[in-house]
């Protein structure tokens, strides 16, 4: 297929390259050019604007930080050129796999209908490690016909894909509600090791005995960074965690659901923000825990 992809950073980056490698024509733009040059260099035609990218795409996917970059990238003009939702052909899918709240997820829905075009959403699990060696698993929600013109692209990325259902805003929810779980395993497991360490334990075995219990790879791998304190490179910048839990927040009043752990959550985030730590891993989380227990 002809694709456009918005957004080459840690993650968009191998995810776009897959593509490449399973032989779709893809054009890449992203506000950084410096990050498309390896992209480039396999292959994709460099846009020098978002409407310039999605111009004759059978897909547009993107894969951006937040509401506003997406909004940005889609619905707003560009150095005189008119929004990329409008360089969009109709019949064009826009697949989106950014992390965005379901009212904008809704929205983009809506606009999208109006002007006789696709929309799915379909964010991903998964850190930038994953991304290159396509182990990501997606969450895709949208029209039947719509989700299966994009599954290919899917697959070509990640591991597996889920379907939610056909409305894309449900797999938008259902990434906010996993990357709350996630921040919440980061939460206890930074609990459990400020309590370890305290009281004078090495926390190294307390980590065998985690992944014994729980064989699972995410706490492998976020008990060994948070273990050893090893929160740069951020493979998941901390002030995109903290953006993901106000996204729990926000669905949960709309749904009228209590989540005291995710208000708890939020609050450690803006700690380590005020401290100056929004660009570590998120699971710096476990520095603001520390610090509680007098252990910084």
């Amino acid at each position: 297929m002809k694709l456009a992809f918005l957004g080459t950073g840690n993650m968009g980056a191998p995810m776009a390259l897959n593509l490449i490698h399973a032989g779709h024509e893809v054009t890449v733009y992203n506000r950084t050019l410096r990050k498309t040059d390896p992209l480039a260099k396999a292959g994709a035609r460099l846009a020098q604007s978002p409407a310039d990218a999605v111009g004759g795409a059978d897909v547009a996917i993107t894969m951006l930080a937040n509401d506003q970059a997406v909004r940005e990238a889609m619905l707003a003009a560009n150095a005189g050129q008119r929004a990329a939702i409008d360089a969009l052909a109709r019949g064009a899918v826009h697949m989106s796999a950014s992390t965005i709240s379901v009212a904008f997820s809704k929205e983009l829905a809506e606009a999208h209908t109006t002007r006789g075009q696709g929309y799915v959403a379909a964010p991903v699990l998964g850190r930038p490690e994953a991304a290159a060696a396509k182990k990501l698993w997606i969450m895709a929600a949208g029209p039947p016909d719509q989700v299966d013109r994009c599954r290919p692209l899917m697959e070509a990325m990640g591991r597996g894909v889920t379907i939610v259902g056909e409305q894309p805003w449900r797999a938008n929810l259902a990434k906010i509600a996993a990357n709350f779980m996630l921040a919440s395993m980061l939460e206890t497991m930074a609990e459990a090791f400020a309590l370890i360490k305290k009281s004078g334990t090495d926390v190294h075995p307390f980590l065998e005995i985690l992944n014994a219990l729980f064989s699972s790879p995410v706490y492998t791998n976020y008990g060994q960074i948070i273990a050893g304190g090893q929160f740069e490179p951020a493979g998941f910048r901390l002030t995109l965690g903290s953006k993901d839990v106000g996204l729990a927040l926000a669905a949960a009043q709309d749904a009228a659901v209590p989540m005291p752990l995710a208000s708890l959550i939020r609050d450690h985030y803006l700690s380590a923000i005020a401290h100056g730590r929004g660009d570590a891993d998120w699971s710096a989380l476990a520095e603001v825990v520390a610090r509680d227990a007098g252990l910084a």
